[in-house]
């Protein structure tokens, strides 16, 4: 497992972005996200960037958004859901 390694890269914080923005990381995993983030310009902005997707979703109605920024939101979604979709997932068995 990736926590006996002594620093987290990049990849591993996108993983752990939802355990840490709940408070959820063990106190040995929130020292070395934060200093990961303390020295990585590319993930403080990741950061910043779902914290203000957090606290902005929650104002965001449906008709606040554009059909062109729905069919976008929409796409997004669905490139990351087939991204999220393993091989195994798809074979039949």
């Amino acid at each position: 497992m990736f926590w006996q390694r002594k620093e987290l890269v990049c990849q591993e914080m996108v993983e752990l972005i939802t355990d840490y923005l709940e408070g959820a990381l063990s106190r040995s995993q929130r020292r070395r996200f934060d200093a990961h983030i303390a020295a990585c310009e590319n993930c403080t902005e990741y950061l910043r960037q779902m914290r203000a997707t957090i606290r902005l979703t929650g104002r965001l109605r449906a008709e606040d958004m554009t059909p062109a920024m729905r069919e976008e939101l929409t796409a997004l979604y669905q490139r990351w859901r087939e991204e999220e979709t393993t091989p195994e997932e798809t074979s039949e068995e």
